[in-house]
């Protein structure tokens, strides 16, 4: 793994947030996004998604087939004024089991973008900063 996956800012922020959007897809290319729960492993950044009966939902059957998932994690900072924030992840991905043996689907970042969270970033596209990590 790169040895910066994401910044201290990101991590942050994804630690204060509960639920992101996961996209998958199938075999033959059909997208499906689901909201979904999520924690950052520590030692390794990868994103950890939990879920009732994993095994039985399409984007756990996309993930098997494809081993490629993206998540994004947005909010509203305030709306007056606009300011909305995220982060968004682009990676591998793969079942695994938890410490207590549940299905999870974990993502290894290889891309990471974000907005309006790291204050001295260069920004490549107005206020998103993009990094290939992987």
């Amino acid at each position: 793994m790169s040895a910066m996956i994401f910044t201290a800012a990101e991590l942050a922020y994804l630690e204060e947030q509960h639920l992101g959007r996961i996209a998958t897809a199938s075999a033959a290319g059909v997208p499906d996004v689901a909201p979904v729960t999520f924690r950052v492993d520590a030692d390794t950044h990868e994103i950890v998604i939990g879920g009732m009966d994993n095994p039985k939902t399409i984007k756990y059957r996309n993930v098997v087939a494809t081993g490629q998932a993206a998540l994004v994690v947005d909010d509203l900072a305030s709306v007056e004024p606009w300011s909305p924030r995220g982060v968004k992840v682009r990676g591998s991905a793969r079942p695994a089991l938890d410490d207590q043996g549940k299905a999870t689907i974990r993502i290894r970042p290889t891309t990471v973008w974000s907005w309006h969270l790291n204050q001295d970033a260069e920004k490549r596209f107005g206020p998103i900063e993009r990094r290939e990590v992987g």
